[in-house]
Parts: C-alpha cells; structure tokens; sequence
C-alpha cells in the first residue's frame, strides 16, 4: 500500500480509539522543521471540554503565551509593534477564532481573553512513524532515534505493514513501540515505553562519519511545543479533501471520508492530481461534509457555544 493510503486507513483506525488524530505535524524545536511527525494520536485531558468550547480551530501560540488573561486587557501595540507583522497576525487570528477579544480605549487598541485557556486539556501524545514497506526503510532509525532522544511526546511507535522479523526489531530504538497494520487491523508486535517530556531533551541536528551536531533542549521550550502540537492537531485533524477530478470519489475506511480515484481504484493525494495525470478531467469535488464528520465521529466539536457559524460552504472542502 502507497504510503499516503497506510496514513490516512491508520488515521481512521485511531480514530475510533478517541482522542484527537491529526497528521503532517512538526515535531522539532530547536530547528523546526527539520522533523516532520507522520501522524500524532493526542489523549483527552481533565480540561477537555473545556478547551472544546472555544473554537474548532487552532489557537495561536503567541496568544496563548502572551501576557493577556480574562480580566486583563493589553494594548495591542504593547504585544506587537506595527512592524511585528507576524505578531500582529497571531493577534488578529486570536480574535478571529473568538480567543481574543477587542477593545478600544481612549483611542487605543485593546485585546484580551474571552475565556481562561485550559492547560490541561489534553494528556498523553503519541507519535506514529509509517514505513508500510520495512524493505526501503530509508532514514527510518535515525528519525526514531530522534524522536526518542529529544522526548518530545510520550510514545512513540512505527506502523508498518511489513512481517517484522528479529533483525528489525534489533535496529530499532528499544522505547519504540511496533504495529504491524494490515487490511485496517492492527497487531501490536511491540509496546510502546514512556518516555519523559518533562526532562531536558536531546536533539539531533547535522550528523557526520565521526560527529553528531545536538541541541540541548529545556523541559519549558519542549512543553510549550508540546502545547503547540496538541493545538494544531486539534485545530488541522488529518482528513483530506477529495480531489477535484471527474475520476474523484470519496470511499469509507474504518467509518472515515478519505479521497479516492475511481480511474486508478485506490485512495490518492489529491495534491497529486493534475493535468499530467492521464485520468485526470477538471470537476467539482465530490460533495464530503468532513468537518460534520469529524463533529459526529471525535470529541471535536464544529460548532461550540459562543463561536458565530462560517459562512456555509466556505469550509465544507478544509
């Protein structure tokens, strides 16, 4: 199976497992962007329903960590000078997802919370690394290797649809957990270990023949990532528009939308469709309502009290 189909059939399985599912997230913080998570499994936290009441979307990090609370308005200028464009956006999206709210005083440009922010609304996380095919498993040791030492996430565990023998499990770091995934059921070959979020972590940067390059990472800048990657993947999810072709479908795996190609009989990156494809004929996507979906199948919730309704349609392909 084509590594875009393993993700999107295992998301659909986690799903049914509760909690928030999300894929394609950035799992680094002394060089974001240099480790990309496949998929990320987020537990459900005390605060929950809390954080669910808010605001489907994700909320900003520079409007969570900024010094503004409930009862405490702040000067917008004070949080980001005119040319702070990229603080200025955080603000704005801030208010546009009902986090921030705006006020004007004696001419001046005011925001504060709408609500407290609720720390504690997710637990455990979990990182999933696919390799369906352990015959090419490319820079598969290292990437665990990474995840473990730097202690981002609780758990982490590859998912393959490989047999997995001894020789692979030798090559693979000990706290990872193994699934084998095959036709939607999963084996468990392997449990995962808890690692340690809330100890200094390890990152790898540049590895040489004779030398590795690592950042030493502080239990506060690995929590406040922590944060950020249970708020996009409560705010992304992993569901995936269906392509916009005369040969696009939507089929069901394991009670979930995912996009398929009626010309070639498999699910596909509607990112990879196009003119070179030789199926390919322009259309209207297929109707898929998938953040309805995702409101009726997980604790995520479209609509919550207080957040005015999108404009209809607008979001229907997210």
């Amino acid at each position: 199976m084509r590594e875009f189909a393993f993700e999107l059939s295992l998301c659909a399985h986690l799903e049914d497992e509760g909690g928030i599912v999300a894929r394609q997230l950035g799992g680094a913080v002394a060089a974001p962007g240099s480790r990309i998570l496949d998929i990320v499994h987020v537990e459900a936290g005390p605060e929950f329903d809390a954080r669910a009441a808010i605001t489907p979307e994700t909320i900003p990090a520079r409007a969570i960590e900024a010094a503004v609370g409930v009862g405490r308005a702040r000067p917008v200028n004070e949080l980001a000078p005119a040319d702070a464009t990229y603080a200025r956006a955080g603000i704005e999206r801030a208010v546009d997802v009902g986090f921030f709210k705006r006020e004007r005083r004696g001419g001046r440009e005011y925001v504060r919370q709408t609500t407290r922010y609720p720390d504690e609304w997710f637990s455990t996380v979990t990182a999933i690394e696919n390799k369906p095919d352990l015959s090419t498993p490319g820079d598969l040791e290292r990437q665990l290797r990474f995840d473990v030492s730097l202690g981002l996430v609780d758990r982490v565990v590859l998912a393959t649809g490989s047999y997995v023998t001894r020789a692979h499990l030798n090559r693979i770091p000990e706290p990872v957990g193994v699934w084998r995934f095959v036709d939607g059921k999963r084996e468990v070959i392997r449990e995962p270990q808890s690692l340690n979020p809330g100890d200094w972590g390890v990152e790898l940067r540049e590895q040489r023949s004779i030398r590795t390059d690592v950042s030493m990472v502080p239990p506060g800048e690995k929590a406040r990532k922590r944060r950020r990657i249970a708020e996009r993947a409560y705010g992304k999810g992993w569901r995936v528009a269906p392509p916009a072709c005369a040969e696009g479908s939507v089929e069901t795996h394991a009670g979930a939308s995912v996009p398929y190609c009626t010309h070639y009989d498999r699910i596909v990156d509607p990112g990879e469709c196009g003119p070179s494809c030789p199926g390919y004929e322009p259309d209207d996507p297929p109707a898929a309502d998938l953040d309805d979906e995702r409101d009726r199948r997980t604790p995520w919730i479209a609509e919550p009290a207080g957040t005015k309704r999108r404009q209809a349609g607008l979001d229907r392909f997210r």
